[in-house]
């Protein structure tokens, strides 16, 4: 079974040494993504709600490029700098995973790249 990189332009590029996401058979795995805007690599102001957003859009742009879609989800991890704004990640995410929901993580964590508020990575199977 072979493993094929995921690259798009459409979700920030990698900042480090990793790949957007790779896939491997069917399933395909996410790498984390905080709230940086594709186009200027910035971190999108507007608070943690705009992050989250942004997040997902992220995502959901790196899931298409691998030929999927968030809908493929099948297990999500959350990264939060304060559970403070887990209300509003539950709002979001509905928007962008409709039942039947994907497992999922939330975990607060100390601190996140570029001062981000949010992060979150996923796996998805497709077909």
């Amino acid at each position: 079974m072979g493993r094929k990189i995921i690259k798009t332009d459409r979700a920030p590029a990698a900042i480090g040494s990793y790949s957007q996401a790779v896939a491997c058979g069917d399933t395909v795995y996410l790498s984390g993504q905080i709230g940086l805007d594709p186009a200027t690599g910035s971190l999108v102001a507007g608070g943690a709600e705009t992050e989250i957003r942004r997040v997902f859009e992220n995502l959901a742009a790196v899931a298409e490029a691998a030929g999927g879609s968030l809908r493929d989800a099948v297990k999500v991890t959350v990264y939060l700098t304060d559970l403070a704004n887990y209300k509003a990640l539950n709002a979001l995410m509905s928007e962008y995973f409709p039942a039947p929901c994907p497992a999922r993580a939330a975990v607060q964590v100390a601190a996140l790249p570029r001062g981000a508020v949010v992060e979150a990575d996923a796996v998805l199977v497709l077909g």
